[in-house]
Parts: C-alpha cells; sequence; structure tokens
C-alpha cells in the first residue's frame, strides 16, 4: 500500500481529532507561544548584560533554538504520540489488531498518531532559524544549506531508533510508560547540541 497515500489518510483523521477539540488546540498553541515568549526573554536578559555567550552570540543562539524546537517538533508530532499509544496497546492487548493489517507495523506504529497543531511550532522553529541568521549576519550557501538539513535528519533518525528501542522494552515490561518530559528535552538537547557543534555551525 502507498505510504504516502496512508499518512495523507492519517493525517487527515487526527485533523478531524483536533478539530472535535477545539479549545484544547488554541490553549496549546497559545502555550507554546508563551513559552517561545519566555526563552526569548531569557536570551534576552542573557545579552542585556553580555556580548557573547561561550563565543555565541544572540543571532546564532536564536538560530540554535529554532533547532531545538524543530527536532522537538517532529518528535512531538510523530513519535512520541504514537509511543504512548503503543504502550497502551501492549498492556491492553489491541497491538494484535495493529500486526494483522495490510501494511508495515513499524509504519503502522510509528505514524498512525500524529498531533496537528504542532505545525504550528514548526513555522516557528523555521522564522527562529531564518531571524538568528539574519540576526547574525551570515551568508548561507546551497552547500551550507544541504548539510543543515542533513544534519538535522540524521539527528531525528538517532533520536526516533533511541525511541524504537525504549518502547521495544514494552514487550518485557509491560507496565513501562513513556519518558518523562524532562529526559525527552535533555535527549533533544543532547543531539541537538552535538549536531550543532559537528557541523561548526555549518549556516555560518
Amino acid at each position: 500500500m502507498n505510504f504516502f497515500k496512508l499518512i495523507g489518510v492519517f493525517l487527515k483523521i487526527n485533523l478531524q481529532m483536533s478539530l472535535a477539540y477545539r479549545a484544547d488546540t488554541v490553549i496549546n498553541i497559545l502555550l507554546n507561544l508563551m513559552w517561545l515568549g519566555w526563552e526569548l526573554l531569557s536570551l534576552s536578559i542573557i545579552f542585556s548584560n553580555t556580548a557573547t555567550l561561550g563565543g555565541w552570540g544572540p543571532g546564532e543562539l536564536i538560530a540554535l533554538l529554532g533547532v531545538f524546537r524543530l527536532v522537538n517538533t517532529l518528535m512531538a508530532a510523530l513519535i512520541w504520540p504514537n509511543t504512548e499509544k503503543f504502550n497502551a496497546s501492549v498492556r491492553d492487548g489491541s497491538f494484535d489488531y495493529s500486526l494483522l493489517q495490510p501494511v508495515n507495523s513499524q509504519f503502522l506504529v510509528s505514524f498512525s498518531r500524529i498531533t496537528v497543531w504542532r505545525i504550528w511550532d514548526l513555522v516557528l522553529a523555521f522564522i527562529l532559524i531564518i531571524v538568528g541568521i539574519n540576526m547574525a549576519g551570515d551568508f548561507v550557501t546551497p552547500l551550507s544549506l544541504l548539510s543543515f538539513f542533513f544534519l538535522t535528519i540524521s539527528g531525528g533518525i538517532v533520536l526516533y531508533s533511541l525511541w524504537i528501542v525504549l518502547i521495544a522494552l514494552t514487550f518485557w515490561f509491560t507496565s513501562l510508560t513513556t519518558t518523562s518530559p524532562s529526559c525527552r528535552r535533555c535527549s533533544i538537547r543532547a543531539a541537538t547540541r552535538r549536531r550543532s557543534t559537528r557541523s561548526g555551525y555549518e549556516l555560518s
């Protein structure tokens, strides 16, 4: 079966679910905007007292914040909702129905739940990256842009692989719940920092 067609069907179903709870969607978007405001305010306070932070200027850190939010949004929109569903389905036995479906089971487990409203976070992440690059005065070449997307996708694949390994433990520990939000944030920050260090700030 065409995977892109299936993703379209999943998007449609999850969009209908989001529209059924419009108030929750609006509240979540406002909360994310609030947290973004706090993050930018924190950077503003820091750079009101210093010109650089560990050799990084305000524009570079805003771009890094955008990369962090980009990876975090992709994980929160795709991987974490499906992880919770997977753990619950293993515990209550409904995972057997997923195995009987005429489609790749890993694909079904990974993409059947999509948090549609996170698209706003994705837009904000790209805005932060573009604004940060402009503030830093960096010149973006096609090669650096290609390297950026390659490293971002590579980081997402690494996180996805680690998550698959973790949720596989559910088969042996049926009471296993998803990793706490603090652990999620720490793992993503570590991956983002490592990717940025390896690229030597490829966008410059």
